[in-house]
């Protein structure tokens, strides 16, 4: 259970070890949260932008461990966030044709259709996205 300030919401969360390995355990994660709410509709997508945002802590913050919250926001709709301890914003790049990386937040814009964001804490920052199975397309 989560408090969000308008009251508590069912609720999973795990710290992990802050290295590449987190983002499986953090689909894991995921999986079982939306398979006890009954939420498969929005899974692929959950994932997908749950490992993009496990792999930017893993690259860019601080300190040993992520934390990864799975919150159920209401019948289809699903928040995933990484909490870690760098205060550091994402920001979007434009990568080059041949780059492997910097497409990460583009996916995440395009899967949670602009639903995300960062919340600044004292000690670092939690980057969140919602998702909504009623989306349907995802942004195909």
């Amino acid at each position: 259970m989560v408090e969000t300030g308008t009251g508590v919401l069912p609720a999973y969360t795990e710290t992990l070890p802050r290295r590449p390995e987190s983002a499986s355990d953090a689909r894991r994660l995921l999986r079982l949260a939306l398979n006890v709410w009954g939420m498969d509709g929005v899974r692929d997508a959950a994932e997908m932008v749950l490992s993009e945002l496990v792999t930017n802590a893993v690259v860019h913050a601080r300190r040993d461990s992520v934390r990864v919250t799975v919150t159920r926001l209401g019948e289809a709709r699903v928040r995933v966030a990484v909490v870690d301890l760098s205060r550091e914003h994402p920001r979007p790049r434009t990568p080059g044709v041949n780059d492997e990386g910097g497409r990460g937040l583009e996916i995440v814009e395009a899967l949670s259709h602009g639903r995300w964001g960062v919340d600044p804490k004292r000690w670092g920052k939690q980057v969140w996205a919602d998702l909504d199975a009623s989306d349907g397309d995802f942004g195909e």
